[in-house]
């Protein structure tokens, strides 16, 4: 069935429709914590600098492009039954990594958090951290046209999130919060090393590393075998020893 021009179209429509409902969810929380600043005299900019620097809204802004590009290049370009480009598929199994590793720390380490009364968009917030990732691991299993990753994959898959915590432990002690006006800015708490000590941070930075790498390996394991199953004779992406089981 997953094989199918109708399920392709059906699951087309589908990742249109995500994209869609995260693209409402991101601006909706967006809209709401940029409106916010301005009420209280914040410095808007920093606001919007410190919001695009949450993983979950970048995760999420990425998954909302890749599923549009998705389903672009279904409506557009796949006019026979050839898998998914190379670059599209390494972008699928990068965004559906970071929203899937997304849902799980949200659920595990954050759900228990209280959110800021007044600022936080209740219902956006479960999109960004409950419904997008669902579904796009939903979309690992049932996407349409899936391409044979080679496991050098995972390597292009883990740049990102590698780039973003160098990025956010360099920026976090040079931005004042414009919310406590403390000289110092971090978008999760067990990325503080002020509410602890480094000592703290690295176990969890460790910890999100291993998760990622699990599951960008599950994510290219479960592309390998629907590839290979869709079309055996299908080059894999990544050099030819990776790509070799």
């Amino acid at each position: 069935m997953l094989q199918t021009t109708a399920w392709a179209r059906a699951w087309t429509i589908a990742r249109m429709a995500g994209a869609l409902l995260i693209l409402i969810g991101v601006a909706a929380q967006a809209a709401k914590t940029f409106s916010g600043a301005l009420e209280k005299h914040q410095d808007v900019a920093t606001v919007i600098v410190n919001f695009f620097s949450f993983f979950t809204v970048l995760s999420n802004c990425g998954a909302c492009i890749v599923l549009a590009w998705a389903a672009v290049w279904f409506w557009t370009r796949a006019k026979d039954a050839g898998p998914e480009p190379r670059g599209l598929g390494l972008a699928l199994a990068s965004v559906s990594t970071y929203m899937i590793v997304t849902g799980i720390v949200y659920n595990l380490l954050l759900r228990g958090i209280a959110l800021p009364q007044g600022t936080t968009v209740w219902w956006s917030n479960e999109i960004l951290h409950v419904v997008g990732p669902l579904f796009l691991l939903l979309d690992v299993f049932l996407g349409p046209r899936r391409r044979c990753l080679g496991w050098g994959a995972i390597g292009v898959v883990l740049i990102f999130p590698l780039a973003w915590v160098a990025y956010t432990l360099i920026r976090g002690e040079l931005v004042v919060n414009p919310v406590t006006g403390e000289h110092w800015w971090y978008p999760y708490p067990f990325l503080n090393p002020h509410l602890g000590g480094y000592p703290s941070v690295w176990p969890y930075v460790v910890g999100i590393a291993v998760a990622l790498g699990v599951v960008a390996a599950g994510v290219v394991w479960v592309s390998r075998r629907r590839g290979r199953a869709a079309s055996p004779d299908d080059q894999s992406v990544g050099s030819p020893a990776l790509a070799s089981s």
